[in-house]
């Protein structure tokens, strides 16, 4: 399947005028063809013209329609086959196996999505039936359903360049909700981005739909992203990766006449809490776990633990040298663009350069461009509560030891925290007493709380939740991952004494959508 460099507008493939963009192939520095001209406001003007078009039909797809279109998208991302995963390749310097594994749990998370809109129970439909005998006044005939936002623009992101990409979460949930997207595609994975675009855009075809339901853009700096989250079309936000960058569109999102919500995921350094008992009974296994977890992709997950916090103690020595030995063991990773690996070597340098920090270890050095040499930095916490330099995330394969002078000072540098995406507790049932006073604390401040694993890996699932507090992302409320992803997308609707004919299939007398609803109070 040829990569033509084009932008995705409906059913059209359409060729950019403004500065050109190229992937680099991390691993070598050097440029992959073809050139991908980006777009300009013309094309997000296009975009969101047919986007809005395709609004008022796509919304009120059925539920089985809806749900063959998500498992089509799966199915047609299936079919590209190693095109796909070798073009990722090259443009992430990310392993096969990695890549391969981010194509099933991206189709996975589209074909649960199309599970979840089949049952409907996302709508939350709820109905009171009429009270015109109630004294000292009647009730009317009430029934509510939720209803589709409108079109929603989805960032790609440059770590997840499937999974949190064109045909990601984001786009899944938006899509599963019943709101055409339009994507911008990240500049690091443009050639990956098409590919998966086609797919989606194949599906829109073979399922009948608006051809407005998809489109793809792509365009270097911040001009079509500020646009199309400026356009009065688009109706909310899904975005995933800096902090600078999800406050940018959140600021844009906030000065327009109407105001939308932005769902933005962007900057978590995700504690570790090294409890006391669990030290002494297992904390050469504790170590080894997380270094394995710290390594993992480079370190460059959202949810990489980049933090461990614990008391002062001859068992947390133990664990920092048996850790140290295990960071200077790993071999250097590629990173996924240069500029990631930029800001990467400026994080390092700030905890080597500053007096309140001291190296415990260093991984292997790389010899070829882009090359992530893991680290092992410890402070103490009064140094880490006066310097706001040493809270901030360093993306890639770096962590920094927090030593406490007791538990008083862990909970205060627990209280400290900004907010994560997931908290980390290893803990012996010895502990138990420890963890019930921080449990308070955690639950303030991450969207996600584990004991004795590690946070990286996300699974995809009904529970998950994957947000938090700010900074981790701009509403704490919500979650990326998962099926309570679709509710950003939605609002609620009460329809008032309407006429049967009126109302929507799914409020209608006898339940024609054969969907759960709560009827006078009691589940149905």
């Amino acid at each position: 399947m040829p990569i033509t460099g084009k932008l995705l507008i409906g059913q059209s493939a359409v060729s950019g005028s403004s500065k050109p963009i190229n992937a680099i192939n991390p691993a070598t520095n050097e440029p992959l063809e073809p050139t991908f001209a980006g777009g300009t406001k013309d094309e997000v003007e296009h975009a969101c013209e047919l986007a809005e078009a395709a609004f008022g039909i796509y919304r009120e797809t059925s539920l089985e329609d809806r749900a063959v279109f998500l498992e089509t998208i799966a199915s047609e991302i299936e079919s590209i086959g190693d095109e796909l995963i070798e073009r990722a390749m090259a443009e992430t310097g990310l392993p096969q196996a990695r890549l391969e594994g981010e194509r099933g749990r991206t189709c996975g998370q589209l074909r649960l999505f199309a599970n979840v809109v089949r049952a409907g129970e996302w709508l939350d439909v709820r109905i009171d039936p009429p009270l015109p005998g109630r004294t000292p006044m009647p009730r009317a005939d009430l029934r509510q359903r939720h209803i589709a936002l409108g079109p929603v623009a989805v960032f790609g992101a440059s770590n997840f360049p499937l999974a949190f990409s064109v045909a990601g979460g984001d786009t899944a949930s938006a899509l599963a909700a019943g709101c055409p997207v339009v994507v911008k595609g990240h500049s690091a994975h443009p050639g990956t981005s098409e590919l998966v675009g086609r797919a989606v855009q194949r599906a829109v075809k073979i399922c009948r739909l608006p051809e407005g339901t998809f489109s793809l853009l792509f365009g270097s700096g911040r001009e079509i992203g500020q646009a199309l989250v400026a356009d009065p079309r688009i109706q909310a936000v899904g975005f995933t990766g800096s902090r600078n960058g999800g406050t940018a569109l959140m600021k844009t999102a906030q000065a327009r006449p109407q105001p939308i919500p932005v769902y933005a995921e962007m900057s978590s350094i995700n504690p570790v809490f090294l409890l006391p008992e669990a030290l002494k009974a297992r904390g050469q296994q504790i170590a080894e776990g997380f270094v394995g977890s710290l390594q993992m992709g480079a370190g460059q997950f959202c949810t990489s633990p980049g933090l461990l916090i614990a008391v002062k103690s001859p068992e947390l020595d133990v664990f920092i040298e048996t850790a140290a030995e295990k960071v200077k063991a790993i071999g250097s990773q590629t990173m996924l663009t240069p500029g990631i690996f930029y800001a990467y070597e400026q994080g390092v340098k700030r905890l080597s350069n500053s007096g309140k920090v001291r190296e415990a270890a260093r991984g292997k050095a790389g010899d070829t461009p882009n090359q992530c040499q893991a680290g092992l930095f410890v402070t103490s916490a009064s140094d880490f509560l006066n310097d706001l330099e040493l809270q901030e995330e360093v993306f890639g394969s770096t962590s920094l030891v927090i030593e406490c002078a007791d538990q008083a000072e862990v909970k205060h540098v627990a209280t400290q925290l900004g907010g994560q995406l997931a908290i980390t507790l290893q803990m012996d049932d010895g502990d138990l007493p420890t963890a019930k006073t921080l449990l308070p604390v955690l639950e303030r401040k991450a969207g996600r709380i584990l004991a004795n694993g590690w946070p990286t890996g996300v699974e995809v699932c009904h529970a998950m939740v994957h947000g938090g507090p700010y900074p981790a992302t701009s509403d704490s409320r919500t979650t990326s991952v998962g099926s309570a992803a679709i509710f950003r997308f939605l609002r609620p609707v009460c329809y008032q004494a309407l006429p049967e004919g009126l109302l929507p299939h799914s409020l209608k007398d006898g339940n024609p959508c054969t969907i759960s609803r709560l009827v006078d109070g009691k589940r149905e």
